[in-house]
């Protein structure tokens, strides 16, 4: 834990939906001092002085949907390199998945990752447990106060992690104490396309048929399925990477966040890419739920503006390159997305897509606040000293010689960003200073308000 002073001074801090000048005082690992106009003399005494002139001061941002792939799949990534990567992209705290194997489906491979977390992450983190079709008594035992949430499949996934059971459905919704975040596609539509691809197409189905194939009506279908439950039990639902007009008429601004029993979450690929893209990126921009139609993407900025879509995040899911060949039916579906994600949306700002208020809304403040996350996600005296600086002046060339992803590639490879990611701190201690990663830094868990 930091034990020093250091005093970001001059800075332009976005924080709170404002955008104001002040310097931040970081002692023992937490913000201690916030100041609007001078800096009193005795707080420059024994303090490392950060001048911030000219850039933006945020608060860490929260992923809440990462693929880390530890334990298992550590050819693709581990909690170590892509929490390195997370840093280094302003990212201070990550919420992981349960889809590794062993699968995160009990509470004895819950705590194992926990315990994998203290020994390797650079980051702050938090892991879900998984639910099953036959796991109800593990997710009983679940510890709200130390699990970030519920992951359901409700659509294709990995081993039994696909939740088809109706009545399984009901008895969590209805008993879980934890946040239910959900995976929504509709299983018997996806493979209903399917065959209607391979019928036309044979098994090498183009990577521009994976938008049809789980399309827009797979992913409503889902998605309507686990709002009506929510509403009939009362259950914290949000539901993961939106990426169809069609959904949004299932989402609200009537009430604030904090009041907000059902939210919403749209990740980087969704709001960049389109349908249009398949031609130049191929199966790089392949994800579930697909990428799709320059509409539903438009779609999902509207509703972003108008708060119908709460939190934005990664969906970071390394694969090695020759996991990612083939198309609609063979490519892996993910892409590592962690060490670009802020700097590409403060790029979408200066285009005037989004404020960059609204960045540090949607990717800080609403992730700590719609899972109840305590001490962070804000700039305020007594929370953790999770901040990035970022200059919004100085343009990053993502670059083979520049990726941290242990896989080694990413779909943003050679896209110039208007922004950079300067400094990361995590609990007070640099980890991240131009360039250069300090991976001798652990993180600590996140911990949640019941």
């Amino acid at each position: 834990m930091a034990s020093h002073k250091v005093l970001i001074h001059n800075a332009e801090i976005l924080n709170e939906q404002k955008r104001v000048p002040g310097s931040v005082l970081i002692e023992n690992g937490r913000i201690t001092g916030i100041y609007r106009s001078a800096v009193p003399g005795e707080v420059y005494t024994n303090a490392e002085i950060i001048d911030a002139t000219g850039m933006y001061l945020m608060p860490g941002a929260i992923d809440d949907q990462v693929h880390f792939r530890e334990p298992g799949l550590t050819h693709k990534g581990d909690i170590f390199t892509e929490s390195r990567a997370a840093a280094a992209g302003g990212i201070t705290s990550f919420m992981e998945m349960p889809n590794t194997k062993p699968q995160t489906t009990t509470i004895e491979a819950w705590e194992e990752k926990n315990k994998l977390g203290s020994e390797k992450s650079v980051v702050n983190y938090a892991f879900y447990l998984g639910a099953t079709n036959d796991n109800i008594e593990e997710i009983r035992k679940a510890d709200p106060t130390r699990t970030c949430g519920l992951k359901i499949f409700m659509g294709s996934s990995t081993g039994n992690m696909l939740v088809d059971n109706r009545e399984t459905l009901e008895k969590i919704f209805s008993e879980t104490k934890l946040l239910v975040a959900v995976h929504c596609e509709d299983e018997a539509t996806i493979r209903e396309n399917t065959e209607k691809a391979k019928a036309k197409f044979g098994e090498e189905v183009p990577i521009e048929m994976h938008p049809v194939i789980r399309n827009a009506e797979a992913c409503y279908l889902s998605s309507s399925l686990a709002v009506s439950l929510a509403r009939k039990y009362n259950t914290r639902l949000h539901v993961l990477h939106l990426s169809s007009a069609k959904e949004m008429s299932l989402f609200s601004n009537a009430a604030f966040i904090s009041n907000k029993l059902i939210t919403g979450e749209v990740c980087i690929h969704h709001l960049w890419f389109s349908d249009e893209d398949y031609a130049n990126y191929g199966s790089n921009i392949k994800w579930n739920p697909s990428v799709k139609s320059a509409a539903d993407r438009d779609a999902l900025w509207i509703a972003l503006k108008e708060d119908r879509l709460d939190i934005i995040a990664t969906d970071h899911a390394p694969h090695l390159p020759r996991e990612k060949e083939g198309g609609a039916l063979n490519a892996a579906s993910g892409g590592p997305m962690v060490q670009h994600a802020v700097m590409a949306m403060f790029t979408k700002a200066a285009q005037g897509f989004i404020s960059p208020e609204a960045v540090v809304q949607k990717m800080c403040h609403a992730p700590a606040t719609v899972y109840r996350i305590k001490e962070r996600g804000f700039v305020r005296e007594g929370y953790f000293a999770d901040l990035v600086l970022v200059n919004p002046n100085k343009p990053y060339t993502v670059s083979q010689e520049n990726i941290l992803y242990k896989c080694g590639w990413s779909p943003f490879e050679g896209t110039t960003f208007s922004a950079s990611v300067e400094k990361t701190w995590v609990n007070g201690e640099l980890v991240f200073d131009n360039g250069v990663v300090d991976d001798s830094y652990r993180g600590q868990a996140l911990t949640f308000e019941v």
